[in-house]
């Protein structure tokens, strides 16, 4: 089943849109998702025009001020491989590592990273709380994203210890509020990072709300974070 294109709606709110190769990716990577649900719970967004809005638009819209070719780019915590298999075929170039816990779930985004012939994503199980302090994964990644998986401390934890310096986490997140903000900051100033921006834009279709936050890393990660495997939920900072 081929998706929508919405070419004028990513031009539009983009500035970018996908080239024919790339369409044919993305229906590739519908239909497999699709086949793969039936058996193994990877997102619960079947239809054409929703996959396309909340996984396609959703995963790379917050990308596109960037060009995140010849970087490296951590997807944590990525489920079914969004936004970081997006990501890696709009930006063939980037170096992506889709990670999880999940075992299952890497292991059908290792194949079907075979199976789509992409070359530039590279597949992890693992925890971010763990990898954040092997020195194989500390400050080694230009771009570090996150979907809403916990609060925001939390994904402030989880990323800015595997990045760069001058590197840059994005945080995907529904609605955000004054009191986040001010909170966030003081976190982020605590892990060595800034908060840079803040982007409201709320999908095309449905017009659900979407806030993406953007935060640069200015210094360094105090050694202790990230805490235990655990230990930034349960007791969040």
């Amino acid at each position: 089943m081929n998706l929508p294109q919405f070419n004028d709606i990513w031009q539009e709110t983009t500035n970018w849109q996908p080239s024919p190769d790339q369409q044919l990716l993305f229906d590739e990577l519908y239909n497999k998702i699709i086949e793969t649900n039936k058996y193994l719970n990877l997102t619960r967004i079947t239809t054409p025009e929703d996959f396309w809005e909340k996984n396609l638009w959703d995963s790379l819209a917050p990308l596109m001020g960037y060009d995140l070719n010849n970087k490296k780019i951590i997807d944590i915590g990525t489920g079914g491989g969004f936004p970081g298999i997006p990501g890696a075929i709009a930006f063939n170039r980037g170096q992506f590592t889709l990670m999880d816990s999940t075992t299952k779930k890497i292991n059908f985004i290792a194949q079907l990273a075979q199976d789509l012939d992409l070359k530039n994503i590279m597949t992890l199980v693992d925890r971010a709380e763990t990898i954040g302090q092997d020195k194989a994964y500390r400050n080694q990644f230009d771009f570090a994203l996150i979907r809403a998986v916990a609060e925001t401390s939390v994904c402030l934890e989880y990323t800015l210890p595997l990045l760069k310096k001058n590197g840059t986490a994005i945080l995907y997140r529904g609605n955000w509020t004054q009191e986040e903000e001010d909170k966030s900051k003081k976190i982020a100033q605590l892990l060595g990072g800034n908060i840079e921006k803040i982007v409201n834009q709320n999908t095309p279709l449905n017009k659900n709300i979407r806030h993406c936050i953007y935060v640069k890393k200015i210094g360094n990660t105090p050694k202790q974070y990230p805490r235990e495997v655990g230990k930034p939920v349960k007791q969040p900072l």
